[in-house]
């Protein structure tokens, strides 16, 4: 019959010693844990200049751009980019019901 064949002592030894050499350097290489930074709830102020500013350099804006940009929340940048599009900073060039890509508006 077929099967996996077993393995033998000196070769269970030289694993055994291999993963414990392994686990000792992964111990060493982590250092202090990383700092999780909280994601903003509160959009940022759509009638502030300097948010319009920044806003209006870039070429395409996502919902994922704007909250990477600003660290907030997907659904926040969503309801922000619906205030700029009502306040007629952005226009929608397309998009679906979950995914919608905007422009600046022409000045």
């Amino acid at each position: 019959m077929g099967g996996k064949k077993k393995v033998g002592l000196k070769q269970m030894e030289k694993q055994q010693v291999k993963e414990d050499e392994d686990k000792s350097k992964d111990k060493k290489k982590a250092g202090p844990p990383k700092e999780r930074k909280a994601v903003g709830i509160m959009p940022p102020d759509a009638k502030n200049e300097k948010i319009i500013g920044e806003i209006k350099k870039m070429n395409a804006l996502t919902p994922y751009a704007v909250a990477t940009r600003y660290n907030i929340r997907i659904s926040t940048a969503k309801d922000f980019l619906e205030q700029l599009e009502a306040n007629g900073t952005v226009q929608l060039v397309s998009g679906s019901h979950n995914f919608k890509i905007y422009k600046p508006a022409a000045s």
